[in-house]
C-alpha cells in the first residue's frame, strides 16, 4: 500500500463484527473485551508480539472458539444464530499447522473447500470443479494436483492449504500465518492475491508475522496481551508509532519506494 493510502472499506458497514468479546484456551482468558468491525472489499492484517492473542482472536471470529463473554456478529446477525453450513459458506479458514490425510491427493483436499456447497454425499458438479481448478492455480498447485498431499514440501502443502480455503469462494476470508513456509516468490503472489480478494469486495484478515508484508495491508489491527491496542490504516502515522511501540521501540517503519517496511533499530 502506498504511504497515506486509506484503510479499505471505510464507511462501509461491517460484514464481521466483535463486541466485548472475551475467549478463553486452557482455562485461561486471553482475550480481553475485545471490539472490532471488518467491513467488505478490505484486506485487515493482525500483527503484534508472540502470544499477544491474535490467533486465538482469528479463531474466535471464525467461529472455532466460541467466546466466555461479548457477541460475534456476522453481517449483522448473532453468529452463534447461523447455522454451521451458511458459517461455513460465509467464512473460509485457513490455519497452522492444519492437519489433513496425507494419502489424499491435492484435488481432492482441494475439493474439500466446497463441501459447503454441496449435498450430503453428492458428487462435485461442474461448478465445484471450476471452484477447484481456479484455486489450485492461482496458488499455482494444478500441475501436482493427481499427487498426494503427503509427498508434498512444506511450501507446497500450504499451497494446497490455501487452495482448499480459495475453493470455498467466500465473501471473509480468515488466514492464520499465510506466508508460513513459502519462499519470497510464492509469499509475492499471495499479496497479490490477498489484494485481488478485496478489490472483489471480500473481507481478508490475515495474521502475519512479516511486518513488511503486513503493511501492505489496508489496516492494521495491533494486538498485545489479549487486547487491541490499535485498529487504522496501514499508512497513518499513528499506526506506525503504534506499531513500533508493541514492539517495545526495537523497530522502526519507513517509506521505501513508495512502500512502508518495518526494520529492526
Amino acid at each position: 500500500m502506498r504511504p497515506g493510502a486509506p484503510a479499505g472499506g471505510a464507511g462501509a458497514g461491517a460484514v464481521l463484527e466483535a463486541r466485548g468479546l472475551h475467549a478463553a484456551q486452557g482455562g485461561a482468558e486471553v482475550l480481553h473485551g475485545v471490539d472490532l468491525r471488518l467491513a467488505a472489499g478490505s484486506w485487515t492484517a493482525v500483527v503484534g508480539p508472540n502470544g499477544a492473542g491474535k490467533s486465538t482472536l482469528l479463531k474466535a471470529l471464525a467461529g472455532l472458539l466460541p467466546p466466555s463473554r461479548g457477541e460475534l456478529l456476522l453481517q449483522g446477525r448473532p453468529l452463534a444464530h447461523v447455522g454451521a453450513r451458511a458459517r461455513a459458506r460465509a467464512i473460509a479458514w485457513l490455519g497452522q499447522n492444519e492437519a489433513t490425510a496425507d494419502d489424499l491427493s491435492v484435488h481432492d483436499v482441494a475439493m474439500l473447500g466446497r463441501l459447503p456447497h454441496r449435498a450430503w454425499l453428492a458428487p462435485p458438479a461442474a461448478a465445484d470443479q471450476a471452484a477447484v481448478e481456479r484455486a489450485l492455480r492461482a496458488t499455482h498447485a494444478w500441475a501436482w494436483r493427481d499427487r498426494p498431499l503427503g509427498s508434498l514440501s512444506g511450501g507446497e502443502r500450504q499451497r494446497v492449504l490455501l487452495a482448499r480455503a480459495l475453493a470455498v469462494q467466500a465473501p471473509i476470508v480468515l488466514m492464520d500465518e499465510p506466508l508460513a513456509n513459502l519462499d519470497p516468490p510464492h509469499q509475492a503472489d499471495w499479496l497479490a492475491m490477498a489484494r485481488a480478494l478485496a478489490a472483489e469486495g471480500r473481507t481478508v484478515v490475515s495474521v502475519l508475522h512479516e511486518l513488511p508484508a503486513a503493511l501492505r495491508a489496508d489496516a492494521l489491527v495491533i494486538v498485545a496481551r489479549g487486547r487491541i491496542v490499535h485498529h487504522g490504516a496501514s499508512g497513518d502515522a499513528a499506526t506506525h508509532h503504534a506499531l513500533e511501540a508493541v514492539f517495545d521501540r526495537r523497530i522502526a517503519v519507513h517509506a521505501v519506494a513508495g512502500q512502508w517496511i518495518a526494520v529492526a533499530r
